[in-house]
């Protein structure tokens, strides 16, 4: 009877033996979790401790007789320096915000141009340098601000053409028993009482003087009693009779550009142009998406330059008049993420190839774009280029490089 009893006693030793493992082990995985979660946390405090925090450096001064471009003065940010007209940048037209809180390059300067190395006066004038501009000295019988204009013996300006069109008798009544003349509208009155003549007035030299209002944007062309205006060869004159208008070659049908390239209409005239990819480099190759676009295709996995190279190659051309105002904007770039897919949170612009750089400056306009500004005139007619590049970064990593290839057309002339 004793032998049930026992085994049940057993049986209750067993199960409560179960329970207190399985209880063990629960503490067991319990105090890993714990140790796991402690671990994490540990490791992201040491991370965050070793971590500097973001670093400035101080607002640049723009230098006297310049400007400066750019509003970040955080780490790894650019601001960008120029010269006003006169003047020319010493030191760095580009400076980077590093890590230790200083600005890269050389501190900028503004030296003022020697306007008279240029020799500036014409008709044998003598250039003196003036505290803040030059003048000249102009010899009879000129005068002007370079001593290009002849100075008037006597107003007005006649018109020295033996053209008998351009003078003729005057318009005489007698009025108690005076003789009374008069000449037409653009004539004047020249000679003796008993022998005048009217003259035509050229009104292109009258307005040459200095001061005087201009009456042609371009050429002026004296007529008998008159005027008129005329536009150099590619641009038309405007309703107003004295403003010219670029003729765009390429809408009218008007250029001669082959099969193949494309007619880019400029001042004055056109080009034709038949941008080109890349050469095969590499792992890089590209293909054309567009008459203006190439893209890269596909990179290795393991190819690093390839993925560092651009990923678009973008071709514009834009027409510029002759000593534009600045600064002007000129040419965006902005960013697009493709739907459903992160864009990036963070973009680097930069002025990476071209001629005559130093005549711009690339600089963030607001989160997803950037501009590149004119800041420094140009004189036509020539043929600029210039490269700018936009990088697209997440979370610190580089994702993309786009480039674009700017061509721009400067006119001679300022309209």
């Amino acid at each position: 009877q004793g032998c049930p009893g026992r085994q049940q006693l057993l049986a209750a030793v067993r199960q409560m033996q179960q329970l207190l493992k399985g209880q063990e082990t629960r503490f067991a995985e319990g105090l890993r979790l714990m140790r796991s979660r402690l671990s994490t946390l540990h490791t992201t405090l040491a991370k965050a401790a070793l971590e500097p925090a973001p670093v400035s450096c101080p607002a640049p001064q723009a230098p006297a007789g310049g400007r400066v471009f750019g509003t970040k003065f955080l780490v790894e940010h650019e601001v960008h320096f120029a010269c006003e007209p006169g003047f020319e940048l010493q030191g760095s037209s580009t400076r980077t915000c590093q890590a230790d809180g200083s600005w890269s390059g050389q501190e900028p300067r503004c030296t003022e141009h020697s306007a008279c190395s240029s020799n500036p006066c014409q008709n044998g004038g003598t250039c003196v340098e003036g505290p803040s501009q030059h003048h000249c000295l102009c010899p009879s019988p000129w005068s002007g601000a370079a001593c290009q204009h002849r100075t008037q013996t006597e107003p007005p300006v006649w018109s020295s053409t033996a053209d008998p069109a351009f003078s003729r008798k005057p318009r005489c009544a007698q009025v108690e028993r005076a003789q009374q003349c008069r000449c037409e509208p653009g004539f004047h009155m020249s000679g003796t009482a008993s022998a005048s003549l009217c003259r035509d007035v050229n009104e292109c030299e009258l307005y040459q003087a200095e001061g005087a209002p201009r009456l042609c944007a371009h050429a002026c062309v004296n007529l008998p009693g008159s005027y008129r205006c005329t536009c150099p060869s590619g641009y038309s004159l405007q309703g107003d009779g004295k403003s010219c208008e670029d003729i765009d070659e390429c809408a009218l049908s008007q250029d001669n550009c082959t099969r193949g390239t494309m007619c880019i209409n400029t001042g004055g005239g056109f080009q034709c142009v038949s941008p080109e990819c890349p050469q095969p480099g590499g792992n890089v190759t590209y293909v054309k998406t567009s008459p203006f676009q190439c893209e890269r295709n596909p990179c290795p996995m393991d190819s690093r330059s390839c993925h560092q190279a651009p990923k678009t190659i973008s071709f514009h051309y834009l027409p510029l008049p002759s000593n534009l105002l600045t600064p002007t904007p000129l040419f965006r770039m902005a960013t697009a993420s493709a739907p459903g897919r992160p864009g990036p949170d963070s973009l680097r612009f930069g002025i990476v190839g071209g001629n005559n750089r130093g005549h711009f400056v690339m600089q963030r306009s607001d989160r997803q774009t950037g501009e590149l500004i004119l800041v420094q005139s140009l004189k036509g007619p020539q043929t600029i280029q210039v490269d700018v590049d936009m990088s697209e970064y997440l979370d610190r990593t580089f994702q993309a490089k786009h480039l674009s290839k700017i061509t721009l057309f400067v006119s001679a002339y300022e309209f």
